[in-house]
This record gives structure tokens, C-alpha cells and sequence, in this order.
């Protein structure tokens, strides 16, 4: 895929590098997480940086608590794992070569990039089909979002791949970063383990992990959003006009966003302590995402960059849904699964945001593609009406024998 524009300026850099140095930290440790699983006292790299930065005892803690659900699917994981750290590698060759114009380097290392991404996934896939939800690592709601992780990772590689092979690059950059930024929820975990304790003395790893999935699908989304603008910068899409999310749609998420969010807050505050404790961890990083989207808009709407305002705001409206959509979760994985209604109200709310991201994205393809098939109507109801006028030329410069 062909660069759409370029980054912007150091901003863009920074990020880039930032991205770069946590995913060539993060695949030794990867690569090596499950080895002691297979063969006790095998050196795993993440294990002895955790038990520096934490203790000991809290990395002894993981492994027991792991050793069950694991052992019954050890060998995929360790498939997907080791396939994993190979993702963290091949992720910021497909971005720097696609900045840089390396056409060829790119669509090789997409080719491999994008089979990994379906083996490693597959890995992942059988470890959840053996292990029912209760039984599983941090339990029912860590389940519920690692599964949809995965389900997201693996349809927006899909539509990554079948917006290439069609011809839409902008829709291949942002579906594929998409993807990326669903991969990066491992390594952005790992380090809410090493930093979440000393924020949070005493939890266990299950509960850092509650804490931790209440904003990582946001973060991860908003990321994949913010490297989609800064790559592309065009005001206008050919065939675009009007737009799909007016004043009406607006007011409208907005209402049903905020109805979610106090029965979200309601929810959490009758948990206690824990309770309040995942709200914050929720409503924060919301409220920073939902700020930073709506200034966005606002300044591409005033300059008059219509495309880019379009998609801010068409992000914006999705994550203003997402607390409703969390909201309408909660009684389903409830009624559903069976669950208590701390467990269904955690992993309620850990996959609105991104599943409404990854919505989001679905909507601005959809968007692209009809402006596109608008534009390639014109061009054809151009052609009929310049086609009566040839004729008519033909018709009259034709011999008198040559008439019927």
C-alpha cells in the first residue's frame, strides 16, 4: 500500500518511535512467556522483569493462577504466542514502509504479516473453545474480551486485505492499523501489570486485569484513529458531500451516550470500593478520548476540512454510543452466559468502546465507498449525455445511401 499523505511532522514521529520501541521490547517477552509453562524453569524474560518491578511473589501468583486453563491448550498458545512477538516485529516494517513508498518490501511483509495474524489467532481461538468462561484466566469477563479481541483482530485484517486487493488504499491503512492496535492490547497489558500494583498495593492479577480491560480497547481504537488522521490529511474525498452524522445524529448519541454513562456510574458505584475503583479507570480515559475527538472535529470543521471532519465526527458519535451499547450488554451477558452482574457489567463495558470503534471504522469505509460509487456515477451519466451529440454528428454527416 501506497502512503496517503504524510505524518504530521514531529508529533507523528514521536508516536511512531514510541510504537516501535514498546513492540521490539515486548516480542522477547512474548516469544518466551509460555516456556516455563512447558518446562518449569525455562527463562522467560517477561516473568523476571515483572517479578523486579512488582515481586515475586505477585509473578508466582500469575503462574498459579495460569498453569490450569493453560495446560489444557498449551501447545496453541504457545503457537500464538510465539507468533505474537513475530507480529510485534512485522507491525512497524509494515507501517515505516508504507510511510516510505517501499511498495514491494510492504506488500511481502503484509503477505506474512497477514497468515501470522490468522495462525497466531487460531491459537488463540482453541484455547477459548476449550476453556469455558468461568474456568478461564482472570475469569468469565477476561474471557468475554479477549474473545472479542480476537474476533476484531481477525475482521479487520479480512477487511484490510480485501480493501487492498480492490483497490482502496486509505480503507486497507485503516483497517490494518485497526488490527494492529487490537494486537497491541498484549503488550499495553503487560505493562499496566508492572505499573497498576504500585497504584493499586495489594490486588491480585485478576483484578488488575478487571481494572486494565476497562479502558484498553478505547486506548488501543483511539490510537489506530489517530494514526489514521495523521496519514491522512486530504480535506476532500472525491464524490463526498453532505455527511452522515448531522446536528439530529449528534444529539442523539449524545443523549444515549449519557443515559449509558449514569447507568454505567450507578452500576459501578453499588459495587464499593472495586466499584469505584474500575469507574475511574473507565470514565478518565473516556473522558480524555471523548475530549480530544470532539476538538478535533471542531478544528477540521472551522479550517474547512470537510473529509477529516466528517470522520472525527463520525468517531465521536461512536464512542458517545458506546456506554449505551455497554449498557444494553450487561443484561444479555447476564441472561445469556449466566453471569453475576459484576462480571457481566465488567465485561460489558470492556468491549463497548471497542466494538464501537471498530463500528466506527465500518461506517467511514461504507462512507468512502459510496462517495467513490457516487463519483463513478457521474462519470458515466457524463458519458450518456455527451453520447446523444456524437450521434447526432455521425447522423449527420452520414451519405444519403447509408440511411435506412
Amino acid at each position: 500500500m501506497a502512503r496517503t499523505t504524510g505524518t504530521r511532522g514531529g508529533w507523528g514521529r514521536a508516536a511512531t518511535l514510541a510504537v516501535t520501541v514498546v513492540c521490539l521490547a515486548y516480542a522477547p517477552i512474548a516469544m518466551t512467556e509460555l516456556w516455563p509453562y512447558a518446562s518449569p524453569g525455562a527463562p522467560a524474560v517477561g516473568e523476571w522483569l515483572l517479578g523486579r518491578s512488582v515481586s515475586p511473589e505477585f509473578v508466582a501468583e500469575a503462574v498459579r493462577d495460569r498453569m490450569g486453563p493453560y495446560g489444557r491448550s498449551l501447545v496453541p498458545l504457545i503457537v500464538h504466542s510465539v507468533l505474537g512477538g513475530l507480529l510485534m516485529l512485522l507491525g512497524p516494517v509494515q507501517l515505516l514502509s508504507a510511510v516510505r513508498r517501499r511498495i514491494r518490501l510492504h506488500r511481502i511483509t503484509g503477505t506474512v504479516f497477514a497468515v501470522t495474524v490468522y495462525v497466531s489467532m487460531a491459537g488463540a481461538a482453541v484455547y477459548l473453545v476449550r476453556t469455558p468462561p468461568a474456568e478461564a484466566f482472570s475469569g468469565a469477563a477476561f474471557w468475554i474480551v479477549l474473545a472479542t479481541i480476537l474476533a476484531g483482530t481477525v475482521g479487520s485484517v479480512t477487511f484490510g486485505i480485501l480493501a487492498a486487493v480492490r483497490g482502496f488504499p486509505d480503507l486497507h491503512q485503516r483497517w490494518l492499523l485497526l488490527c494492529y492496535g487490537f494486537l497491541m492490547t498484549a503488550p499495553l497489558l503487560r505493562l499496566e501489570w508492572g505499573l497498576l500494583p504500585s497504584l493499586y498495593p495489594g490486588l491480585d492479577l485478576r483484578d488488575i486485569n478487571r481494572v486494565a480491560i476497562m479502558h484498553l480497547g478505547a486506548l488501543v481504537s483511539f490510537g489506530a484513529l489517530l494514526a489514521s488522521r495523521a496519514l491522512d490529511r486530504r480535506a476532500a474525498v472525491p464524490g463526498l458531500t453532505g455527511t452522515w452524522c448531522p446536528l439530529p445524529v449528534r444529539a442523539a448519541a449524545h443523549l444515549a451516550g449519557g443515559a449509558g454513562l449514569v447507568w454505567i456510574t450507578v452500576a459501578f458505584l453499588d459495587e464499593g470500593t472495586a466499584g469505584r475503583r474500575l469507574l475511574l479507570a473507565y470514565l478518565v480515559p473516556y473522558a480524555v478520548t471523548y475530549a480530544v475527538i470532539a476538538v478535533r472535529a471542531t478544528r477540521a470543521g472551522s479550517r474547512g476540512a470537510h473529509w477529516a471532519r466528517e470522520e472525527w465526527s463520525l468517531h465521536l458519535a461512536a464512542l458517545c454510543l458506546a456506554p449505551a451499547f455497554s449498557a444494553v450488554t450487561v443484561p444479555v451477558l447476564e441472561r445469556t452466559l449466566g453471569l453475576d452482574r459484576i462480571t457481566a457489567l465488567v465485561a460489558g463495558v470492556g468491549i463497548g468502546c471497542g466494538m464501537l470503534a471498530y463500528a466506527a471504522v465500518t461506517v467511514v469505509s461504507l462512507r468512502i465507498l459510496y462517495a467513490h460509487e457516487v463519483q463513478k456515477r457521474q462519470r458515466e451519466f457524463a458519458d450518456l449525455s455527451t453520447a446523444p451529440a456524437e450521434a447526432r454528428v455521425t447522423a449527420a454527416t452520414a451519405p444519403e445511401g447509408g440511411r435506412g
